[in-house]
C-alpha cells in the first residue's frame, strides 16, 4: 500500500519533563510516508517552549503554532487546521509511542475503514508512587473495564486513547468541542460514531502514559474527570452507563455511612468499612511489590472518591 502523509498533533503545556522524549519517539518512527509534528504551544510556566524551539531547529518536520489559552481542545484544533496531511495522529507531550505505532495505526485504519483507531493507555511510573498509580490505572479495580486501560480484543469501541484519525471525518463533525476542558476525546468520538464512523480499538497500539506524581495531583485529575464526564452526559442524553454511575453512587453511600455511623449508631459504619476492606484486599491482589500494596489503598480510594465527588458537584455552567 501507499502510505499517506501523517500530521502528528500535540497540545503542549508545562511538559518540560517529558517533551523531548515524546517528540524523539515520534521523529524516530519507522514510517515509510511523509511525517510532520505540530506542537500547539500554550503559555507554559516552565522551559517547555524553549525546548520546543530547540526541537524545531534540529528537525524541519517540527512545526510550532501558538495556542494562547493552553486548553487541550483549542490547541488540537489549531494544530489540525495547520496540518497539511490527510491523517491526523494525536499524541500528548507526556506520552511515548513505539517505533511502528503510526505505521501500525495507518494499516489498521486501511484494513477496518475506521475513522479513528487507537489502543492502550499504558501507564508507566518512574517513582514508587507513580508505579502504584500506573498499576491502579491498568486494573479494572481502579478504572473499570475500559479496553484502552486494561486491554482486550480488537474491535469497534466507544472511544480509544488519543487516536489516529481521518482528517476529513474530523472536519465533518466540527473538530474538538472547545467547551470541554476534559473528556473531549470521548465527546468527539461520540459525534464521530453518531455520524456513522467506526472507532476501532487494537491492543497492538500502545502509548506509554506518565501518571500524576502525587496524591494531591491525582485527586485533582480524577475530580476533573468526574466533573467533565457529567458534563458529557448532560450534553449527550442517554450516554451514561454503570461505569459512570458507580463512583458517585459509592461516594454517596460512603459519606452517608460515615455520617450515620458517627452521629447515629456505629452499625451504620458497615458500608464504609466494607468498602475499605474491599480496597485493602484489592490492593493486596493487584500490587506488584510490597511498596505498591501499601500505597494502592490510598491511590484507589482517591481515584474512586475524587471521580465520584467531581461527578456529583459538576455545575451546569461548565458547558454554556
Amino acid at each position: 500500500m501507499k502510505f499517506p502523509g501523517v500530521s502528528v498533533v500535540l497540545p503542549i503545556l508545562n511538559e518540560e519533563r517529558f517533551l523531548e522524549h515524546a517528540i524523539e519517539a515520534i521523529l524516530e518512527q519507522k514510517y515509510p510516508g511523509d511525517l510532520e509534528v505540530i506542537l500547539a504551544l500554550g503559555p507554559s510556566r516552565d522551559r517547555t517552549n524553549e525546548i520546543a524551539q530547540g526541537l524545531r531547529q534540529k528537525d524541519s518536520r517540527v512545526v510550532l503554532v501558538d495556542s494562547p489559552t493552553g486548553r487541550t481542545a483549542a490547541g488540537l484544533n489549531l494544530a489540525i487546521k495547520e496540518a497539511k496531511f490527510e491523517i491526523i495522529c494525536r499524541i500528548d507531550g507526556h506520552a511515548e509511542i513505539s517505533e511502528t505505532y503510526i505505521q501500525d495505526a495507518v494499516e489498521i485504519m486501511e484494513e477496518t475503514g475506521a475513522v479513528n483507531v487507537g489502543g492502550i493507555m499504558a501507564a508507566v511510573g518512574k517513582s514508587a508512587f507513580e508505579s502504584a498509580v500506573a498499576t491502579a490505572m491498568r486494573s479494572p479495580l481502579g478504572v473499570g473495564g475500559a479496553r484502552f486501560h486494561i486491554g482486550g480484543k480488537a474491535g469497534p469501541a466507544d472511544t480509544v486513547y488519543l487516536g489516529v484519525f481521518k482528517k476529513r471525518a474530523l472536519l465533518e463533525v466540527g473538530l474538538y468541542d472547545e467547551r470541554f476542558t476534559r473528556a473531549q476525546d470521548w465527546e468527539l468520538n461520540y459525534r464521530l460514531r453518531q455520524g456513522g464512523g467506526v472507532i476501532w480499538f487494537d491492543p497492538r497500539l500502545v502509548v506509554t502514559y506518565r501518571p500524576r506524581p502525587s496524591l494531591q495531583a491525582l485527586a485533582k485529575q480524577y475530580f476533573e474527570y468526574g466533573r467533565w464526564r457529567h458534563a458529557v452526559v448532560r450534553t449527550h442524553k442517554g450516554t451514561a452507563n454503570y461505569r459512570y454511575i458507580a463512583p458517585p453512587l459509592a461516594t454517596i453511600i460512603i459519606a452517608l455511612s460515615l455520617l450515620a455511623g458517627i452521629f447515629i449508631h456505629p452499625y451504620y459504619l458497615l458500608p464504609a468499612l466494607s468498602y475499605a476492606t474491599a480496597v485493602l484486599a484489592g490492593a493486596f491482589v493487584i500490587g506488584k511489590t510490597f511498596s505498591e500494596k501499601l500505597t494502592l489503598p490510598a491511590v484507589l480510594a482517591t481515584m474512586h472518591i475524587s471521580w465520584g465527588a467531581g461527578y456529583l458537584t459538576s455545575p451546569r455552567k461548565l458547558i454554556s
